[in-house]
């Protein structure tokens, strides 16, 4: 997993939990970087004390709002009290598919609320359902998501690249909830399916994810999901908020000329469609 990461070049394993001199010199490394909390021993010492004194550590703020204490609650309670119970959002009523297919009607529990979430400001190379509305930020499925995505987040996980002349525009589309090693190893599959691949994932909606997978599922909600998807060393770009269905139109948006799947269910559209029939049709999915 720690691999995967895009910013890391090498992993250490079994490293010792107090960090000293002799490992940085053993590995070549010029400082230590920690988070903004504090790591002790069981006799309370500080655990880079060491680097510390030595000038030799420096000190990073975690991404604030996203807590392990959260993530962990919200798959122990295994509820839906956590969603909403509004009316659906007049926004999400007006909401239009622009990929080519329109949007299916959502039950009144299904919703999405009308706080915002702004597309704006957002870095060069960064795709963003090109939407009428972005249905609204806080999410009905994770709860009340202590979480605020800016801009300035997304561009520090983000690339900014665009696809190069020469390189096979690969699509992936899916929840990627809770990113694991079985979403690593199928990038890591997928990557190895072109010479010089360049792979858009697109992540679904909150509320799409929830109805084909029930329960109180997506456990992160889809900005949480985002940086998760974008600090994957395989993934080049990241579509926030895909369509479920894979349309001509997307394929033709973005210049897709691969698209992917895993070996899980594919379940049928809202309208009992198979969401990759355009794609098979147009000779973009692999046959196995």
């Amino acid at each position: 997993m720690v691999q995967a990461i895009k910013w890391v070049d090498e992993v250490v394993p079994a490293a010792p939990y107090v960090t000293t001199l002799e490992t940085l010199d053993k590995y070549n490394c010029d400082f230590c970087v920690h988070g903004n909390d504090i790591t002790l021993t069981v006799d309370g010492r500080d655990t880079y004390e060491e680097v510390k004194q030595a000038g030799r550590y420096r000190e990073c703020k975690r991404t604030q709002g996203v807590s392990t204490t959260d993530l962990v609650g919200r798959m122990l309670l295994v509820t839906k009290a956590h969603h909403s119970s509004q009316e659906m959002s007049s926004e999400y009523r007006e909401y239009a598919d622009s990929f080519g297919k329109p949007p299916h009607p959502i039950p009144a529990g299904d919703i999405l609320s009308s706080e915002g979430c702004s597309q704006s400001h957002l870095p060069p190379g960064l795709a963003v359902c090109p939407l009428p509305e972005c249905p609204g930020g806080r999410n009905p499925w994770t709860g009340v998501s202590q979480f605020l995505q800016t801009s300035q987040k997304i561009i520090q996980f983000a690339s900014g690249k665009e696809p190069q002349p020469g390189e096979t525009v690969i699509y992936v589309a899916g929840a990627f909830d809770l990113f694991h090693i079985g979403h690593v190893d199928f990038l890591e599959k997928v990557h190895r399916l072109a010479e010089r691949p360049y792979i858009i994932a697109g992540l679904h909606f909150d509320q799409e994810v929830n109805h084909y997978k029930g329960k109180n599922y997506p456990i992160m909600n889809l900005h949480e999901r985002t940086l998760s998807v974008l600090a994957c060393r395989y993934v080049s770009e990241v579509v926030i908020g895909a369509p479920y269905a894979v349309t001509a139109e997307l394929l033709s948006h973005f210049k897709v000329d691969l698209v992917c799947h895993g070996k899980t269910e594919i379940i049928p559209d809202r309208d009992g469609s198979d969401p990759y029939q355009v794609a098979q049709e147009k000779g973009h999915l692999p046959s196995d």
